[in-house]
């Protein structure tokens, strides 16, 4: 009797079974469709051990999930390790190439801060709402960060959503850019940017962490590592270290990352009215962000010779490269010899500095 009492069968209810469908769906998603598989599976295979009853995977001070969760996420260890890794796969050329892309990137925040008010309008608290704005900057470290700070009973729905969009961005983008734009403006063609030095690129890492820190000391722990990671890139002397902050680590930090997000996913925390609010309010923020950067470009070319393609700015989300890549393919489409790609990555990579400077905003007034 001893035995059958301990056993989990026993022990199984709606709910548990439930969130097993949930996390067996991310996990289809990830390997069929094949969205952001790297982050899905792992997070659909957390929900699943999350959910095992009687195994006291997440039980505080003991279970092995919750050590993942608490030294890599409460510690503020796995986010800013991801960033490392970003800033070593990242060109700041393109951006610097032309600088008044930066705005097509805090464009993009809008919908961040429109949504933030609306959730807090809802009777989101102010901290919960923060966490469901910066879902619009479609930026999955940031996202997890300020979750674990603000609503860490959110960080699981709102770490799967902003995933989840960041995946879509194929589906969901296109529609806006097409409504929002004409058939010209779509085939305007960019001139290319004058030639980046080596010393600018080194140069400009060390200025932008002493600035944003500066402005936005809360924004240190990503920024830091973001700027770190494309020193040693563009530093060219550390090779070594520049390998493997983009490919062993990078994969390292990004299992434990998938695994402690989808253990924060237990029946109890993630079924309840709020998360299909959030659901909706998150993919709400990632349009309106889309939006904001297609019509800040449409108003800047009023002001310029110099046209700006339209559909550039609805890379200022921080899905990273896979709207620069949706940029592409639709300017391809109106003129085959259009090639967008590399001016869609300054508002891009901008994106990701306005989304870890609104979380760092987001800190600073509500922490």
């Amino acid at each position: 009797m001893v035995f059958f009492d301990s056993m989990g069968l026993l022990a199984l209810t709606p709910g548990i079974l439930c969130m097993w469908v949930i996390g067996l769906v991310l996990i289809y998603l990830a390997i069929h469709k094949q969205y952001e598989p790297l982050l899905l599976l792992p997070i659909g295979f957390g929900i699943l051990l999350a959910n095992m009853p009687l195994t006291h995977l997440m039980l505080e001070g003991e279970g092995l999930l919750w050590r993942f969760y608490h030294y890599g996420i409460e510690w503020e260890v796995i986010p800013p390790l991801i960033f490392l890794g970003l800033g070593a796969l990242t060109d700041f050329g393109p951006l610097l190439a032309q600088p008044r892309l930066i705005f097509l990137g805090a464009a993009a925040q809008v919908g961040v801060y429109v949504t933030f008010f609306i959730s807090y309008a809802m009777g989101f608290t102010l901290q919960e709402a923060a966490t469901i704005g910066i879902i619009g900057g479609a930026d999955g470290p940031t996202t997890i960060f300020l979750a674990a700070k603000l609503a860490p009973q959110l960080l699981g729905a709102c770490a799967v959503a902003a995933y989840s969009y960041m995946a879509l961005v194929p589906l969901i983008q296109p529609p806006i850019m097409r409504l929002l734009t004409t058939e010209d403006e779509r085939r305007i063609k960019m001139k290319k940017g004058r030639k980046i030095s080596r010393k600018e690129k080194i140069f400009f890492p060390l200025i932008a962490v002493l600035v944003i820190i500066l402005l936005v000391p809360a924004s240190a722990p990503l920024i830091s590592m973001f700027m770190l990671g494309n020193l040693f890139r563009e530093s060219k002397v550390v090779e070594r270290l520049n390998e493997t902050a983009q490919n062993a680590l990078m994969n390292i930090v990004t299992i434990f990352l998938g695994i402690s997000v989808g253990a924060t996913m237990s029946a109890e925390n993630f079924l309840r009215k709020e998360v299909i609010f959030i659901f909706c309010l998150g993919l709400f923020a990632f349009m309106i962000s889309t939006a904001s950067g297609i019509l800040l470009a449409k108003f800047m070319n009023l002001f310029t010779k110099n046209k700006i393609n339209p559909l550039v700015g609805a890379a200022g989300v921080s899905a990273v490269p896979m709207a620069a890549r949706v940029v592409q393919k639709m300017g391809s489409q109106a003129d085959k010899k259009n090639y967008l790609l590399m001016f869609a990555m300054g508002p891009n990579i901008a994106g990701v500095m306005g989304t870890v400077i609104a979380a760092g905003i987001f800190l600073t007034m509500l922490k």
